[in-house]
C-alpha cells in the first residue's frame, strides 16, 4: 500500500527539489518517499527503507495544502509535514513535530497546523512549530469526529480559532473552502454557509449566508461525504451519484467551460487560468450566441454529474479548482485545472469531464483514497485482487 502524489511541487512537497528529476509540475504520479524523521523512538533507516518499496511506510493519512504536505503517523500519532516549513531553505527537509506525539488526527493550513487528541485540541503557529500552542481546547468527552470538527463546534484555520455551531445540528463531516464550509449531518442533510459569491453555497443565488443553511435542491436524498474546492462544493449521495455546484470556470463542476472552449480554440491554456467570471448577462449572450450549446460559469444549484460507465463513486476531494473521485471498483477520475499536472492525465491540460487516470490501472493498483492540496492531488493505491473471472 502506497501514497502517490502529482502536480504542484514548487516547495518539494510531493518530490524533494534537491532530486534531479525534480521540477515544479509532477505530470505522472510519484511514490512518495519514506519520511526521514525520527518518529516513535525509532529511526526508519535507509537500508530497511531500499528493501520495500518507496512509499511503503508507516504513515496512513495524508493531509495538504498549497505549499506543504502533512503526514499522520497513526501508529505513533506522530505528524510530520513536507514542503515550505519556516523558510525556503528548508523546503527539501522532512520535520516532524514532536508536540503532535500522540495524536488522533491532524489539520494543516498555510499558517496553522492543528492536532486532536483523547483529551485536546492543540494548534500551533507553522512558524513556530516548537513554541507553545496559539490555541488548546480541553475536551471534556471522547468526541470521534474528525477535523475541523470539535465538540459543540468547529476548529478555524485563523481567529478566532473556535467557531460555535447551532446545538440541533448534529455534524458528522465539515469541509472549509476558500470563504465557505459544507457540512454533512448525521441524516445525511447538507448545510452550506460564508460567502456565495460563486454559487458554491447551493442556494440557487450568489448571496452570502452567516449561518449553516440546509441545501434545499438537496433536500431528501442522504448524502454520504462532502468536500469543498475553492470556491465549489461537491457530495456524494448514499448511491454513490455525484452532485457538484458553484464555479466551473476551469471546468471544476464537470460541466460545459466556456473559458476551457476558448482556451483550446486559442491553443493556449496559460498559466493562471481564466480568472475572469462571465456575469449572468454575459451567460445569457454565450448560450444565444452558439446556439445549443450551453456553457457554465456559475452553478448556483447543486446539480447531477454525468459519470463515465455510469461509475459509482465512494471518495473525493476538492483542490481549489479540481476534483477527484474514487469510484466503488477502485478507479481514479480527475477533472478541472490541471496547469501543474495536477490530473494525473501526463499534461498540463485542464478538462471540463471527468477523465480516468490510466496510470494506476495500468500498473494493477487499486485506488483506496485520495486527498487534494490546493494545486496537486496525493492518492493511497494498492495492489489490485487478481480476477478469476
Amino acid at each position: 500500500m502506497s501514497w502517490f502524489g502529482f502536480g504542484f511541487n514548487g516547495f518539494g512537497q510531493i518530490i524533494p527539489r534537491a532530486r534531479a528529476s525534480a521540477g515544479v509540475k509532477v505530470l505522472f504520479p510519484e511514490r512518495l518517499e519514506c519520511c526521514d524523521c525520527d518518529v516513535g523512538q525509532t529511526r526508519v533507516t535507509r537500508t530497511e527503507k531500499d528493501e520495500r518499496l518507496p512509499g511503503e511506510h508507516c504513515c496512513t493519512e495524508v493531509r495538504a495544502t498549497w505549499s506543504r504536505r502533512a503526514v499522520l503517523h497513526r501508529q505513533t500519532g506522530d505528524v510530520c509535514i513536507s514542503g515550505f516549513v519556516t523558510s525556503p531553505s528548508n523546503q527539501n527537509a522532512c520535520t516532524h513535530v514532536p508536540a503532535t506525539k500522540g495524536c488522533q488526527d491532524a489539520l494543516i493550513g498555510e499558517r496553522y497546523l492543528t492536532a486532536s487528541f483523547t483529551d485536546k485540541i492543540e494548534c500551533w503557529d507553522i512558524g513556530g512549530l516548537g513554541s507553545q500552542p496559539v490555541w488548546r481546547m480541553e475536551l471534556t468527552k471522547t468526541d470521534t469526529a474528525a477535523l475541523p470538527l470539535a465538540p459543540g463546534g468547529y476548529a478555524f484555520p485563523k481567529t478566532p480559532f473556535y467557531r460555535a455551531l447551532a446545538p440541533q445540528i448534529c455534524a458528522r463531516k465539515l469541509a472549509l473552502g476558500t470563504e465557505h464550509a459544507v457540512l454533512l449531518s448525521a441524516d445525511g442533510t447538507v448545510y452550506t454557509w460564508g460567502s456565495g459569491s460563486h454559487g458554491q453555497l447551493g442556494h440557487g443565488s450568489v448571496e452570502s449566508q452567516p449561518e449553516p443553511l440546509a441545501v434545499e435542491g438537496l433536500r431528501g436524498l442522504p448524502m454520504g461525504d462532502v468536500a469543498a474546492g475553492g470556491w465549489h462544493s461537491v457530495c456524494i449521495s448514499a448511491g454513490g451519484d455525484l452532485y457538484v455546484w458553484g464555479w466551473n470556470e476551469a471546468g471544476q463542476l464537470g460541466l460545459p467551460s466556456r473559458c476551457l472552449r476558448a482556451q483550446a480554440e486559442h491553443g493556449s491554456a496559460g498559466e493562471a487560468g481564466c480568472a475572469v467570471v462571465p456575469t449572468r448577462q454575459e451567460a445569457a449572450v454565450t448560450q444565444e450566441e452558439e446556439g445549443s450549446e450551453v456553457f457554465i460559469s456559475i452553478q448556483a444549484f447543486p446539480a447531477l454529474l454525468d459519470l463515465p460507465e455510469e461509475s459509482e463513486m465512494k471518495k473525493m476531494s476538492c483542490g481549489t479548482r479540481h476534483i477527484a473521485a474514487v469510484t466503488c471498483a477502485g478507479d481514479l477520475y480527475t477533472w478541472g485545472w490541471g496547469d501543474y499536472g495536477q490530473l494525473g492525465h501526463g499534461t498540463p491540460w485542464s478538462s471540463d469531464q471527468p477523465l480516468h487516470v490510466e496510470y494506476f490501472t495500468k500498473e494493477g493498483l487499486c485506488v483506496l483514497d485520495v486527498v487534494c492540496g490546493s494545486w496537486n492531488t496525493f492518492v493511497l493505491a494498492s495492489e489490485r485482487a487478481a480476477s478469476f473471472e
